[in-house]
């Protein structure tokens, strides 16, 4: 009788796969409130390695971190009347506290700007103060309806930035190399995710804003999941909490702010943009774990040697794990650790002790190897580098080859429902047909320009919409 799989194939049920994988991979388990996760140390452990990339990248453009608390009176929600309603349907308030009943209820955060921009009026003064570059590291609660671990869930972790300047043109600068610089960058060379990069409509705008910036990856099924986004807010916030500085002419401006997020649903992505059917499949460069030295019997010289060889790897500047648990079946080690997408594994047993060899396992091309002891250092490293090209190559060919130019509403429709994307003129769909896109689950995902870069206005010439159905 065949092996029943360790995960329920991709092609078969693409969401219980997910669901599988980030079970079985130790990522996370379902919280005891219904849409609430619990990061176990694995998951976190990657969500650490993306905060360390993420966080030198946002330090590097001047900007320090800072925290602000967690509820948020109720009345600071009312000051901005698009962010309001925008949120509205997704808020948890506290109406007790300390056994009895709060003089005003606070609101347990969705996103920051309204604590901030309180803030950020006592702050700002003059020019001098400008610009004021703020992010914090936090959790937030959205009552989610349809959770899913990741995806989807009542309490997320993420990175939101905050930002204040002089002008509009130093505002929308700033957001725009938060998009590009910092958050493509990223995904790009760390994730090796293709992304694409883009302007959202004005239906699909973060509430409170006069511009967003996205990037839209193609998950395994060729749905879409929005990556990051960075806001440009104009003058909206600043208006509403009176935060202006006086100026080198001596008069008194508002300020002009943006705002930008990222959020543990990069491991979400993670998972379906390059997991297979084996588990996960981690960028060498992300990952906690590169090279996995495993001892395949308890012999003494067998766990001499995978120590030896942990300690050589470490010292070429990897990050290595030794495993060297031989009352566990070394079968079921292996599988483990093929789940958990560690890049490379370098086995160790008797036989391959005699012979000066280890068997290195590559867990993104598949295959195996013999190398010799005295070569690991030097080829694993390439390796690895090897493997991080292959994910972002994959990721690109997937979207490349599952997105369809069309010219037509129905055309675009048919590209979406039948699981890729479709890119088609703005002047042909305009807002009205993407009105009738919810009509089949999908939506307009950005807006790019014909030669692909991100337009400058909604109505610029030669948009083109980027059209799909999306997580």
């Amino acid at each position: 009788m065949a092996k029943a799989p360790v995960l329920t194939p991709r092609a078969d049920d693409f969401p219980r796969w997910y669901q599988d994988l980030v079970t079985k991979a130790e990522l996370a388990d379902n919280g005891p409130v219904r849409g609430t996760m619990v990061i176990r140390p694995y998951g976190y452990g990657l969500w650490e390695r993306m905060q360390a990339e993420m966080d030198a990248r946002i330090k590097a453009t001047g900007t320090q971190n800072a925290y602000f608390p967690l509820l948020i009176p109720q009345s600071y929600l009312t000051r901005e009347a698009d962010h309001v309603e925008g949120f509205a349907p997704e808020l948890a308030v506290v109406t007790h506290g300390g056994g009895k009943e709060l003089e005003e209820p606070a609101v347990v955060r969705p996103t920051s700007e309204m604590i901030i921009n309180d803030y950020f009026s006592k702050w700002v003064q003059s020019y001098r103060d400008l610009p004021l570059l703020i992010n914090q590291w936090a959790n937030v609660v959205r009552w989610e309806l349809r959770p899913r671990l990741f995806l989807r869930t009542t309490e997320f972790l993420w990175q939101e930035g905050h930002t204040a300047h002089a002008t509009q043109e130093d505002a929308r600068a700033f957001a725009s190399h938060i998009h590009r610089q910092v958050y493509e960058d990223f995904m790009t060379n760390v994730l090796a995710m293709d992304v694409v990069p883009g302007r959202k409509t004005v239906k699909e705008r973060f509430a409170g804003a006069i511009n967003t910036l996205t990037l839209e990856g193609m998950m395994g099924d060729g749905k879409a999941l929005q990556m990051a986004t960075s806001h440009e807010l104009g003058q909206n916030f600043a208006k509403a909490f009176n935060t202006t500085y006086l100026s080198k002419d001596g008069t008194q401006e508002l300020v002009w702010q943006t705002s930008w997020g990222s959020t543990t649903r990069m491991i979400g992505a993670l998972v379906m943009m390059h997991g297979d059917d084996n588990g996960l499949r981690v960028p060498p460069r992300l990952a906690q774990t590169q090279v996995v030295v495993l001892a395949i019997k308890g012999d003494e010289p067998v766990l001499a040697k995978v120590r030896e060889l942990g300690d050589r790897l470490r010292a070429a500047g990897l990050r290595v794990h030794v495993d060297d648990r031989t009352d566990t079946p070394f079968g079921r080690r292996a599988v483990d650790w093929e789940l958990k997408g560690v890049p490379v594994r370098v086995e160790v047993g008797p036989r391959d002790l005699e012979n000066g060899t280890a068997m290195v396992a590559r867990r993104i091309p598949g295959g195996k190897q013999a190398i010799g002891f005295d070569d690991l250092v030097r080829l694993v490293p390439a390796a690895l580098e090897e493997d991080q090209a292959l994910l972002l190559a994959q990721s690109r060919e997937r979207r490349e080859s599952r997105t369809a130019d069309v010219s037509t509403f129905e055309e675009a429709v048919e590209a979406a429902v039948a699981g890729g994307w479709a890119r088609i003129p703005w002047a042909v769909l305009g807002a009205e047909g993407e009105a009738r896109l919810a009509e089949h689950a999908v939506t307009v995902r950005c807006l790019v320009a014909e030669d692909g870069s991100v337009p400058s206005a909604d109505d610029a010439p030669g948009n083109v919409a980027v059209v799909a159905r999306a997580y």
